[in-house]
C-alpha cells in the first residue's frame, strides 16, 4: 500500500487516477457560460454534477495531501536540473490548482448568491453575503483556473509520456499499477 523506491504504492497510485478522472469528467461536464446559461434549467443535472464532482475534487486533494506526508515517494531518475524543477513546479501547479478551483467555484457561486447545487437535490445555501461583482470576477477567475488544469494536466501527462518513450526511465511506471501493461518488461519490481 505504501510507496517503495521505485513505485508508487496503491492508495497513492489509486488517489492520482481517480483525480485525473473526476478532474476531467468535471471539465467535461462544466456548464460554463455567463451566469444566466450556468443557472439555466436546461444545465441543471450539468451543473449538479460538475458541482458535486468539484467537491471530490477537493477532498480527494486534501486525502491526497495528507497522504503524501505519511508516504515515502519513489526515488526520482537523475534528470537534467531543469526538468527537474520544471516536474517539480507542474506537481505543486496541479496541487494549487486543485485546491484553487472547487474553492473559486463555492466562493464565486455564494458570492453571487447561488446555493451549491448537488446530486441528489442536495443545495448548501450561500454562507457570505452577496456581492455579485466579486461573485462574478470569482467565476470567472474559475473558468480560467479550469482551462489552466487541463493545460498543466496534458503537460503533466506528455512529460509521462516522454520519459517513457524517449528518455526510457520508469517515470510513467512507477505511478501504473503492476498489473497495467506498460510494454516493457521489468525485473525485481
Amino acid at each position: 500500500m505504501k510507496s517503495s523506491a521505485t513505485r508508487y504504492g496503491s492508495i497513492a497510485q489509486f488517489l492520482h487516477w481517480c483525480t485525473a478522472i473526476v478532474v476531467l469528467v468535471t471539465f467535461i461536464y462544466g456548464p460554463g457560460g455567463p451566469e444566466q446559461r450556468v443557472y439555466s434549467s436546461v444545465h441543471e443535472f450539468d451543473r449538479r454534477l460538475h458541482e458535486t464532482l468539484g467537491l471530490c475534487v477537493f477532498a480527494l486533494t486534501l486525502i491526497r495531501l495528507l497522504w503524501r506526508v505519511y508516504d515515502t515517494r519513489p526515488e526520482t531518475p537523475p534528470v537534467s536540473r531543469w526538468m527537474a524543477v520544471m516536474a517539480v513546479a507542474a506537481r505543486w501547479m496541479l496541487y494549487l490548482l486543485l485546491l484553487a478551483l472547487p474553492l473559486t467555484a463555492i466562493f464565486g457561486a455564494w458570492l453571487e448568491g447561488h446555493p451549491l447545487t448537488l446530486i441528489g437535490g442536495r443545495d448548501i445555501p450561500p454562507l457570505l453575503s452577496t456581492s455579485h461583482g466579486a461573485g462574478s470576477v470569482i467565476a470567472s477567475l474559475h473558468t480560467w483556473l479550469g482551462d489552466a488544469i487541463m493545460w498543466v494536466a496534458g503537460f503533466h501527462a506528455f512529460a509521462a509520456i516522454f520519459h517513457h518513450v524517449l528518455l526510457k526511465d520508469d517515470v510513467l511506471i512507477a505511478m501504473l499499477p503492476r498489473w497495467f501493461p506498460s510494454g516493457r518488461a521489468r525485473t525485481g519490481r
